[in-house]
């Protein structure tokens, strides 16, 4: 029981994600501002906005939904640090596995937008319902892309695991090269999930000041902003595994280091993305999702299921 409780609240669960999430906005910002030619923030900014938030007065519009208002925030946090239990890490096994583990995480990963949908919805402020609106169209636009993106692999390995996904790919060595398709496209798709620039619709600054965030202040705020940094290390974590499942043998320590490496360097590709391209219009978003990028993912799925025939053959 007492090694649960370490592995749910401080490693790997919650008080490490925390501040890998904060590590993780950090570089996120400050790559972005130096390709960008300014400074950046220090770093420990993201920490400072965080206790800047947990110290002011949360306020609840008056005609919001209290329940459903302080709730949102706390099932977003829950649920992103609860898929990462199932991830494999510096191992060839996740701390909880089970067979059928990969649709719980992107079950669990689903959720916090459909939070950020309630969470607006529920505010009663018209900034908020437009950004709630827009959050669950796009989820309609990522979403599947970013399944069969990351099914491709599933089915190659035959499994739905991602514990054994880790073991066949340790086992064939080479097989990760026919999903860097995939790989492109889920990196796509989790810049929507996360909300970052070109699809950062749902927050735009210039049009509806924070969107769904609009009316939160304090410490719901500061809960819905480490969700969003947890969320990424999670979708960056569950990236590394899928398409990156090289090093899982070796001894923990340099494991650990590895997947350190291999999260960091998807953030700093995010990041790089991020500061590319500029913001889409919510409908050239979901033109482009349908028409370009599911397609490439079906194409993936294809790929995927002749050389599963061949394999077997």
């Amino acid at each position: 029981m007492l090694i649960a409780l370490f592995n749910i609240l401080i490693f790997p669960g919650f008080i490490f994600l925390t501040l890998f999430g904060w590590i993780a906005e950090y570089i996120d910002r400050k790559l972005c501002a130096r390709l960008q030619n300014r400074m950046g923030p220090p770093w420990f900014q993201p920490f400072a906005d965080f206790v800047k938030l947990v110290s002011k007065e949360e306020i609840i519009p008056e005609e919001a939904n209290p329940t459903m208002f302080k709730l949102m925030p706390v099932l977003a946090l829950t649920a992103t640090v609860t898929a990462f239990f199932y991830i494999p890490l510096w191992g060839k096994s996740a701390l909880f596995a089970f067979n059928g583990d990969l649709i719980v995480v992107l079950y669990l990963l689903t959720i916090p937008t459909l939070t950020y949908f309630l969470g607006g919805w529920y505010s009663t402020s018209l900034y908020s319902k437009i950004g709630a609106v827009r959050s669950l169209t796009q989820l309609f636009a990522y979403e599947v892309p970013l399944l069969l993106s990351i099914l491709a692999p599933a089915l190659l390995a035959n499994t739905w695991s991602l514990s054994e996904m880790a073991a066949f790919y340790g086992t064939h060595h080479w097989y990760w090269l026919f999903n860097l398709l995939g790989f492109a496209i889920s990196i796509i798709a989790l810049l929507g999930k996360l909300e970052k620039v070109p699809f950062d619709i749902p927050e735009a600054e210039t049009e509806i000041v924070a969107g769904t965030f609009t009316e939160y202040s304090g410490r719901l705020l500061g809960l819905f902003r480490l969700s969003i940094d947890i969320e990424a290390i999670v979708g960056s974590a569950l990236l590394a595994a899928v398409f990156m499942p090289f090093g899982l043998g070796l001894p923990p320590v340099v494991g650990f280091a590895l997947f350190i490496l291999k999260v960091l360097f998807i953030i700093c590709l995010l990041s790089i993305l991020r500061t590319v391209f500029a913001r889409l219009r919510i409908d050239q978003m979901m033109t482009f999702c349908w028409k370009y990028v599911s397609p490439f993912a079906f194409l993936q799925l294809l790929i995927n299921l002749v050389l599963k025939g061949i394999i077997v053959k």
